[in-house]
């Protein structure tokens, strides 16, 4: 997945890195649903294949989103965490998520999930992103 900007467009660099189904899947399944290892990923309703999963993961890494490293609690799996610039995406899900809510036919709990966080406005995001912070920063 090439992320080489076409243009200096922020909203074109965003899409160039973010604007396909399974990356913003992946980020959805660090911060919504706590998965950090790459069984988790696959095991998403979506069904993301294990090759483009280990895609994803690599760009992500690789454009700082996210970073890789071993489980000190089993010596053959690796965990993924957020960095500061994946946590910033915080908001862009949630929108997103309050949108799908509104416009798309969504699992009634899933919705109201959305729907309270975007209720909450800017607090209630702040305040989950010093809990992502806390859980995935705090260990690197």
């Amino acid at each position: 997945m090439s992320t080489k900007g076409k243009s200096g467009c922020p909203i074109n660099l965003s899409l160039e890195l973010l604007g396909d189904r399974w990356t913003l899947l992946i980020i959805r399944d660090l911060i919504f649903a706590g998965k950090k290892h790459f069984r988790e990923f696959l095991q998403s309703d979506e069904g993301i294949s294990s090759r483009t999963l280990a895609e994803r993961l690599q760009t992500l890494q690789d454009e700082g989103i996210l970073t890789r490293s071993d489980d000190p609690t089993h010596g053959l799996k690796t965990v993924y965490r957020l960095t500061e610039a994946g946590i910033d995406l915080l908001p862009v899900l949630a929108t997103l998520g309050a949108w799908g809510s509104k416009h798309r036919k969504a699992d009634d709990k899933l919705a109201r999930n959305a729907d309270d966080l975007a209720a909450g406005g800017e607090a209630a995001l702040d305040q989950m992103k010093v809990a992502l912070r806390a859980e995935h920063l705090a260990n690197t």
